[in-house]
């Protein structure tokens, strides 16, 4: 059976429905921004200030060469881990079923919080998450066999969604 891969901006809610949909389908749970910092023994904010962002980008997909060759799991990816070409061309050529967890800068900012350690969200934060979404939206939604606006949608609910979505494409 095929992976799934959750892909969105910060906030829309990943990780958090990455675990919840692996207890649901009984399968194990990877998140990329977890096995960066596992892999290279640094928070991801003290990459992007030790190391430069280049240097983070080349580790995560290294990591993610890694966990699409896991199968039957699902993955959480990082808000940027799609976004270069190379990326892109390594998940459309996987066996992956990819989710796209869209979200509204108003339901998203409570949930990132804009004061945590989010390396591209310096400054402004709601401006450089909104520039930010605005490039790679496009990408998202061509990278993804189904999107899900979860805009105050409960976990349980998105779940709901995927579930069948993906055993109807996964039989």
């Amino acid at each position: 059976m095929k992976s799934i891969v959750l892909i969105g901006p910060p906030g829309s809610g990943k990780s958090t429905v990455g675990r919840a949909l692996s207890r649901r389908l009984k399968r194990s749970f990877f998140d990329t921004d977890s096995m960066i910092e596992e892999k290279s023994q640094k928070k991801i904010g003290e990459i992007f200030v030790d190391q430069g962002e280049d240097a983070f980008r080349k580790l995560e997909f290294i990591v993610l060469q890694d966990v699409l060759l896991i199968p039957d799991c699902v993955i959480s990816l990082g808000g940027g881990a799609p976004i270069k070409e190379q990326s892109q061309e390594l998940i459309t050529s996987s066996n992956v079923f990819v989710v796209f967890l869209d979200i509204s800068l108003a339901s998203a900012a409570p949930r990132v919080g804009f004061n945590r350690d989010r390396p591209l969200l310096l400054g402004n934060p709601r401006a450089q998450w909104q520039a930010l979404n605005e490039i790679r939206r496009p990408i998202y939604q061509s990278l993804s066999d189904m999107s899900i606006k979860v805009d105050d949608v409960k976990v349980e609910e998105i779940v709901n969604q995927i579930v069948p979505t993906f055993e109807a494409v996964s039989n």
